[in-house]
């Protein structure tokens, strides 16, 4: 179980700019708690501890339900298996991009296709909730 007290629930949140480190949508609109998540899980080994907040994530809630213990997706567009983004290694913008209303999450890369569809991230809830946030200028993070 994790075991972190407030103050690194609150760095990993600040880190996070209070977003979900997955298609960095504010904490702030969601409907259920965003979530401490780990990105290399507990059941594979990863750590759950303080002296390793770079196996922490910011999460929402349906990204850290949706990902569970896995650290990798399929490809729908080749078939093959990829490791699932990874917020502290690697870098948001070459695996993802905005559609031109900011309504969906492309991927640019195998990595981006396989965790936009493991972690159901253009799911329509989030969609909708995108939809009204760039209506009202609070999406995409600028």
């Amino acid at each position: 179980s994790l075991t972190i007290n407030r103050v690194w629930r609150a760095f990993v949140r600040e880190r996070a700019d209070n977003r979900c480190e997955y298609y960095q949508m504010p904490a702030l609109y969601s409907s259920a708690p965003f979530q401490i998540e780990h990105i290399w899980p507990q059941a594979q080994g990863g750590e759950d501890n303080e002296d390793n907040a770079e196996n922490l994530a910011f999460s929402c809630a349906n990204c850290n339900g949706s990902k569970g213990a896995a650290t990798a997706g399929i490809d729908p567009l080749t078939g093959d298996n990829y490791s699932l983004f990874h917020p502290r290694r690697q870098d948001w913008n070459e695996h993802f991009c905005w559609s031109a209303d900011f309504i969906t999450l492309l991927p640019k890369t195998p990595i981006g296709r396989a965790t936009i569809a493991r972690l159901q991230i253009n799911r329509e809830s989030a969609s909708n909730l995108r939809r009204i946030l760039a209506l009202a200028a609070q999406h995409p993070p600028q």
